[in-house]
Protein backbone atom coordinates (compact mmCIF):
# COMPACT_ATOMS: atom_id res chain seq x y z
CA UNK A 1 0.00 0.00 0.00
CA UNK A 2 0.98 3.56 -0.34
CA UNK A 3 1.70 6.28 2.29
CA UNK A 4 -1.01 6.23 4.49
CA UNK A 5 -3.01 9.40 6.54
CA UNK A 6 -1.04 9.07 9.94
CA UNK A 7 1.84 10.42 8.13
CA UNK A 8 0.02 13.87 7.11
CA UNK A 9 -2.25 14.43 9.45
CA UNK A 10 -0.05 17.33 10.81
CA UNK A 11 -0.10 18.70 7.01
CA UNK A 12 -3.37 18.60 6.74
CA UNK A 13 -4.55 19.82 9.87
CA UNK A 14 -2.13 23.01 9.59
CA UNK A 15 -4.26 26.32 11.03
CA UNK A 16 -5.84 28.86 8.49
CA UNK A 17 -5.15 32.09 7.90
CA UNK A 18 -7.73 34.19 10.42
CA UNK A 19 -10.45 36.05 8.22
CA UNK A 20 -11.43 39.48 8.68
CA UNK A 21 -14.25 40.62 11.02
CA UNK A 22 -16.31 41.47 7.35
CA UNK A 23 -15.97 38.23 6.03
CA UNK A 24 -17.59 36.74 9.04
CA UNK A 25 -20.57 35.43 6.85
CA UNK A 26 -18.25 33.79 4.64
CA UNK A 27 -16.12 32.35 6.74
CA UNK A 28 -19.39 30.27 8.45
CA UNK A 29 -20.49 28.92 5.12
CA UNK A 30 -17.08 28.14 4.04
CA UNK A 31 -17.02 24.68 6.22
CA UNK A 32 -19.76 23.51 4.63
CA UNK A 33 -19.21 24.53 1.27
CA UNK A 34 -16.53 22.70 1.52
CA UNK A 35 -17.13 19.72 3.35
CA UNK A 36 -18.85 18.08 0.10
CA UNK A 37 -15.69 18.36 -1.66
CA UNK A 38 -13.46 17.54 1.30
CA UNK A 39 -15.44 13.93 1.57
CA UNK A 40 -15.37 13.11 -1.81
CA UNK A 41 -11.41 13.68 -2.02
CA UNK A 42 -10.66 11.82 0.77
CA UNK A 43 -13.37 8.82 -0.46
CA UNK A 44 -11.21 9.44 -3.81
CA UNK A 45 -7.75 9.19 -2.23
CA UNK A 46 -8.83 5.84 0.09
CA UNK A 47 -10.63 4.32 -3.17
CA UNK A 48 -7.41 4.37 -4.84
CA UNK A 49 -5.27 3.02 -2.15
CA UNK A 50 -7.74 0.48 -1.99
CA UNK A 51 -7.99 -0.72 -5.46
CA UNK A 52 -4.11 -0.69 -5.92
CA UNK A 53 -3.63 -4.37 -6.22
CA UNK A 54 -5.56 -4.25 -9.53
CA UNK A 55 -2.36 -1.58 -10.72
CA UNK A 56 0.54 -4.16 -8.77
CA UNK A 57 -1.38 -7.10 -10.39
CA UNK A 58 -0.05 -7.17 -13.90
CA UNK A 59 3.57 -6.51 -12.64
CA UNK A 60 3.60 -10.00 -10.37
CA UNK A 61 6.20 -11.20 -12.69
CA UNK A 62 9.00 -8.64 -11.50
CA UNK A 63 10.66 -8.99 -8.11
CA UNK A 64 9.20 -6.27 -5.56
CA UNK A 65 11.97 -4.61 -4.88
CA UNK A 66 12.38 -3.81 -8.71
CA UNK A 67 8.69 -2.71 -8.60
CA UNK A 68 9.42 -0.61 -4.86
CA UNK A 69 12.60 0.73 -6.79
CA UNK A 70 10.51 2.45 -9.75
CA UNK A 71 7.36 3.68 -6.92
CA UNK A 72 10.56 5.35 -4.86
CA UNK A 73 12.57 6.60 -8.02
CA UNK A 74 9.12 8.32 -9.82
CA UNK A 75 7.69 9.17 -6.56
CA UNK A 76 10.35 11.59 -6.29
CA UNK A 77 10.40 13.37 -9.15
CA UNK A 78 6.76 14.29 -8.88
CA UNK A 79 6.86 15.11 -5.56
CA UNK A 80 10.12 17.48 -6.30
CA UNK A 81 8.17 18.82 -9.04
CA UNK A 82 4.96 19.36 -7.20
CA UNK A 83 6.95 21.44 -4.61
CA UNK A 84 8.69 23.45 -7.35
CA UNK A 85 5.57 24.47 -8.71
CA UNK A 86 4.04 25.20 -5.18
CA UNK A 87 7.52 27.10 -4.15
CA UNK A 88 8.09 25.13 -1.12
CA UNK A 89 11.18 23.34 -2.13
CA UNK A 90 13.00 25.27 0.72
CA UNK A 91 11.18 23.17 3.38
CA UNK A 92 13.06 20.40 2.36
CA UNK A 93 16.81 22.16 2.45
CA UNK A 94 15.32 23.04 6.00
CA UNK A 95 14.72 19.50 6.70
CA UNK A 96 17.93 17.90 5.16
CA UNK A 97 19.86 20.65 7.00
CA UNK A 98 18.30 19.78 10.60
CA UNK A 99 20.63 16.42 11.77
CA UNK A 100 18.07 15.54 14.08
CA UNK A 101 15.09 16.02 11.72
CA UNK A 102 17.58 14.00 9.29
CA UNK A 103 18.28 11.22 11.17
CA UNK A 104 14.29 10.52 12.37
CA UNK A 105 13.29 10.83 8.28
CA UNK A 106 16.28 8.34 7.60
CA UNK A 107 14.02 6.30 9.92
CA UNK A 108 10.68 6.84 8.41
CA UNK A 109 11.96 6.27 4.85
CA UNK A 110 13.39 2.88 6.12
CA UNK A 111 10.57 2.05 7.47
CA UNK A 112 8.15 3.61 5.05
CA UNK A 113 10.47 1.16 2.00
CA UNK A 114 9.98 -2.03 4.29
CA UNK A 115 6.12 -1.49 3.89
CA UNK A 116 5.81 -1.03 0.69
CA UNK A 117 8.27 -3.91 0.13
CA UNK A 118 5.70 -6.46 1.99
CA UNK A 119 3.13 -4.87 0.39
CA UNK A 120 4.30 -5.03 -3.29
CA UNK A 121 5.39 -8.79 -1.99
CA UNK A 122 1.95 -9.99 -0.55
CA UNK A 123 -0.14 -8.25 -3.69
CA UNK A 124 2.08 -10.28 -6.24
CA UNK A 125 2.25 -13.42 -4.69
CA UNK A 126 -1.54 -13.85 -3.89
CA UNK A 127 -1.77 -12.36 -0.34
CA UNK A 128 -4.17 -9.63 -0.87
CA UNK A 129 -6.59 -10.69 2.37
CA UNK A 130 -3.81 -11.10 4.48
CA UNK A 131 -1.99 -6.99 3.32
CA UNK A 132 -5.67 -5.77 4.22
CA UNK A 133 -5.88 -7.73 8.05
CA UNK A 134 -2.50 -5.33 8.66
CA UNK A 135 -4.12 -2.29 7.42
CA UNK A 136 -7.41 -3.19 9.97
CA UNK A 137 -4.78 -4.07 12.83
CA UNK A 138 -3.27 -0.83 11.90
CA UNK A 139 -4.91 1.82 14.02
CA UNK A 140 -5.15 -1.11 17.14
CA UNK A 141 -1.71 -1.36 16.93
CA UNK A 142 -0.97 2.12 17.08
CA UNK A 143 -2.78 2.35 20.68
CA UNK A 144 -0.24 0.00 22.29
CA UNK A 145 2.60 1.70 20.53
CA UNK A 146 1.02 5.29 21.99
CA UNK A 147 0.89 3.13 25.50
CA UNK A 148 4.24 1.57 25.20
CA UNK A 149 6.60 4.11 23.85
CA UNK A 150 4.53 7.73 24.37
CA UNK A 151 3.01 6.78 28.08
CA UNK A 152 -0.53 6.86 27.18
CA UNK A 153 -3.47 5.71 29.03
CA UNK A 154 -6.11 3.47 27.78
CA UNK A 155 -9.93 3.76 28.82
CA UNK A 156 -11.78 0.39 29.40
CA UNK A 157 -13.33 0.29 26.18
CA UNK A 158 -9.87 0.62 24.24
CA UNK A 159 -8.41 -2.03 26.45
CA UNK A 160 -10.92 -4.66 25.39
CA UNK A 161 -10.87 -3.19 21.67
CA UNK A 162 -6.98 -3.83 22.31
CA UNK A 163 -8.13 -7.47 23.86
CA UNK A 164 -9.86 -8.45 21.11
CA UNK A 165 -7.68 -7.78 18.20
CA UNK A 166 -4.69 -9.44 19.78
CA UNK A 167 -7.28 -12.67 20.43
CA UNK A 168 -8.30 -12.56 16.91
CA UNK A 169 -4.53 -12.60 15.62
CA UNK A 170 -3.38 -15.30 18.33
CA UNK A 171 -6.65 -17.46 16.34
CA UNK A 172 -5.31 -16.49 13.18
CA UNK A 173 -2.56 -18.05 14.68
CA UNK A 174 -3.64 -21.07 16.31
CA UNK A 175 -5.41 -22.22 12.97
CA UNK A 176 -2.62 -21.17 10.06
CA UNK A 177 0.03 -22.49 12.18
CA UNK A 178 2.18 -19.55 12.19
CA UNK A 179 1.28 -15.90 12.92
CA UNK A 180 -0.05 -13.94 9.88
CA UNK A 181 3.34 -12.21 9.73
CA UNK A 182 1.96 -10.18 6.14
CA UNK A 183 -0.26 -8.23 8.20
CA UNK A 184 1.78 -7.68 11.49
CA UNK A 185 4.58 -6.63 9.55
CA UNK A 186 2.41 -4.27 7.39
CA UNK A 187 0.69 -3.07 10.60
CA UNK A 188 4.08 -2.89 12.86
CA UNK A 189 6.01 -0.85 9.83
CA UNK A 190 3.81 1.38 9.22
CA UNK A 191 2.67 2.14 13.16
CA UNK A 192 6.17 2.72 13.48
CA UNK A 193 6.25 5.29 10.50
CA UNK A 194 3.65 6.80 11.72
CA UNK A 195 5.16 7.31 15.26
CA UNK A 196 7.92 8.91 13.90
CA UNK A 197 6.30 11.33 11.26
CA UNK A 198 4.55 12.33 14.58
CA UNK A 199 7.76 13.77 16.18
CA UNK A 200 9.15 15.34 12.95
CA UNK A 201 8.78 18.76 12.66
CA UNK A 202 8.51 18.24 9.37
CA UNK A 203 4.96 18.97 7.02
CA UNK A 204 4.17 15.68 5.26
CA UNK A 205 4.54 16.80 1.52
CA UNK A 206 8.26 17.80 2.33
CA UNK A 207 9.01 14.61 4.76
CA UNK A 208 7.78 12.57 2.02
CA UNK A 209 9.68 14.50 -1.06
CA UNK A 210 13.08 14.30 1.86
CA UNK A 211 12.04 10.84 2.11
CA UNK A 212 12.05 9.89 -1.25
CA UNK A 213 15.56 11.53 -1.70
CA UNK A 214 16.89 9.42 0.82
CA UNK A 215 16.14 6.52 -0.79
CA UNK A 216 16.22 7.51 -4.77
CA UNK A 217 20.18 6.81 -4.73
CA UNK A 218 20.19 3.37 -3.59
CA UNK A 219 16.96 2.46 -5.65
CA UNK A 220 18.20 4.35 -8.92
CA UNK A 221 21.41 2.46 -8.61
CA UNK A 222 19.44 -0.60 -8.12
CA UNK A 223 17.55 -0.01 -11.62
CA UNK A 224 20.75 0.97 -13.18
CA UNK A 225 22.27 -2.48 -12.08
CA UNK A 226 19.48 -4.23 -13.50
CA UNK A 227 20.02 -2.62 -16.68
CA UNK A 228 22.99 -2.90 -17.06
CA UNK A 229 22.43 -7.03 -16.27
CA UNK A 230 19.76 -6.66 -18.88
CA UNK A 231 17.24 -7.85 -16.39
CA UNK A 232 15.29 -4.73 -15.56
CA UNK A 233 12.03 -4.68 -16.97
CA UNK A 234 11.82 -0.75 -17.62
CA UNK A 235 11.77 -0.33 -21.27
CA UNK A 236 12.64 -4.10 -21.96
CA UNK A 237 9.05 -5.55 -21.44
CA UNK A 238 5.95 -4.88 -22.46
CA UNK A 239 4.82 -1.33 -23.55
CA UNK A 240 2.16 -1.64 -20.69
CA UNK A 241 4.35 -2.50 -18.05
CA UNK A 242 6.73 -0.18 -18.39
CA UNK A 243 4.11 2.89 -18.80
CA UNK A 244 2.87 0.89 -15.21
CA UNK A 245 6.22 1.38 -13.75
CA UNK A 246 6.46 5.19 -14.64
CA UNK A 247 3.30 5.27 -13.82
CA UNK A 248 3.93 4.29 -9.92
CA UNK A 249 4.71 7.40 -9.24
CA UNK A 250 1.31 8.52 -9.81
CA UNK A 251 -0.64 6.24 -8.25
CA UNK A 252 1.49 7.33 -4.96
CA UNK A 253 1.08 10.96 -5.41
CA UNK A 254 -2.36 11.16 -6.50
CA UNK A 255 -4.10 9.65 -3.78
CA UNK A 256 -1.63 11.74 -1.11
CA UNK A 257 -3.02 14.75 -2.82
CA UNK A 258 -6.48 14.33 -2.46
CA UNK A 259 -6.51 13.34 1.12
CA UNK A 260 -4.61 16.52 1.90
CA UNK A 261 -7.20 18.17 0.30
CA UNK A 262 -9.65 16.00 1.79
CA UNK A 263 -8.71 15.92 5.48
CA UNK A 264 -8.48 19.79 5.47
CA UNK A 265 -12.15 20.27 5.07
CA UNK A 266 -13.97 17.00 7.01
CA UNK A 267 -13.27 15.96 10.95
CA UNK A 268 -10.40 13.73 11.40
CA UNK A 269 -13.23 11.37 12.85
CA UNK A 270 -14.70 11.14 9.43
CA UNK A 271 -11.53 10.77 8.14
CA UNK A 272 -10.86 7.68 10.92
CA UNK A 273 -13.96 6.04 9.66
CA UNK A 274 -13.50 6.78 5.65
CA UNK A 275 -10.19 5.28 5.98
CA UNK A 276 -11.52 1.60 6.61
CA UNK A 277 -12.54 2.09 2.75
CA UNK A 278 -9.26 0.96 1.71
CA UNK A 279 -8.28 -2.18 3.16
CA UNK A 280 -12.25 -2.86 3.23
CA UNK A 281 -11.77 -2.82 -1.24
CA UNK A 282 -8.19 -5.18 -0.76
CA UNK A 283 -10.30 -7.80 0.87
CA UNK A 284 -12.86 -7.62 -1.04
CA UNK A 285 -10.85 -7.99 -4.07
CA UNK A 286 -8.77 -10.89 -2.31
CA UNK A 287 -11.67 -12.66 -2.00
CA UNK A 288 -13.94 -12.02 -5.23
CA UNK A 289 -11.53 -11.57 -7.61
CA UNK A 290 -8.69 -12.74 -7.17
CA UNK A 291 -10.58 -16.48 -5.34
CA UNK A 292 -7.69 -16.08 -2.14
CA UNK A 293 -8.81 -19.17 0.40
CA UNK A 294 -10.67 -17.75 3.14
CA UNK A 295 -13.14 -20.30 4.91
CA UNK A 296 -15.08 -19.84 8.44
CA UNK A 297 -11.89 -20.28 10.35
CA UNK A 298 -10.13 -17.86 8.80
CA UNK A 299 -13.42 -15.49 9.47
CA UNK A 300 -13.80 -15.87 12.36
CA UNK A 301 -10.19 -14.65 13.17
CA UNK A 302 -10.98 -11.55 11.08
CA UNK A 303 -14.49 -10.90 12.59
CA UNK A 304 -12.61 -10.68 15.94
CA UNK A 305 -10.40 -7.58 14.23
CA UNK A 306 -13.45 -5.97 13.34
CA UNK A 307 -15.22 -6.31 16.53
CA UNK A 308 -12.33 -4.39 18.21
CA UNK A 309 -12.84 -1.86 15.26
CA UNK A 310 -16.01 -1.67 15.85
CA UNK A 311 -15.78 -1.31 19.82
CA UNK A 312 -12.68 1.32 19.25
CA UNK A 313 -13.96 3.82 17.05
CA UNK A 314 -17.96 3.44 17.87
CA UNK A 315 -17.01 5.44 20.90
CA UNK A 316 -19.12 8.60 21.56
CA UNK A 317 -15.84 11.03 21.75
CA UNK A 318 -14.48 9.75 18.03
CA UNK A 319 -18.07 10.12 16.32
CA UNK A 320 -19.20 13.10 17.44
CA UNK A 321 -19.00 15.56 13.98
CA UNK A 322 -18.91 18.75 13.64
Amino acid sequence: MSIRPTAIVAFCNNARPMADSSNDAADATAPAAGAGAGLAAAVAAFTIWGLLPLYLKPLSQLSALEIMSHRIVWSCVLVFAWLAVRGELGAVRVAIANPATRLRLVASATLVSLNWLIYVWSVTHGHVIESSLGYFINPLLNVVLGVLLLGERLDGQQKFAVGLAAAGVLYLTVIGGRPPWIALALAASFGLYGLIRKVVAVEAVPGLATETLLLAPLALAFLLWLGAQGTGAFGHSTPHVTALLAGSGFVTALPLALFAFGARRIPLSTVGLVQYIGPTLQFLLGLWLYREPFDVQRGIGFAFIWSALAVYFFRAPVLRLR
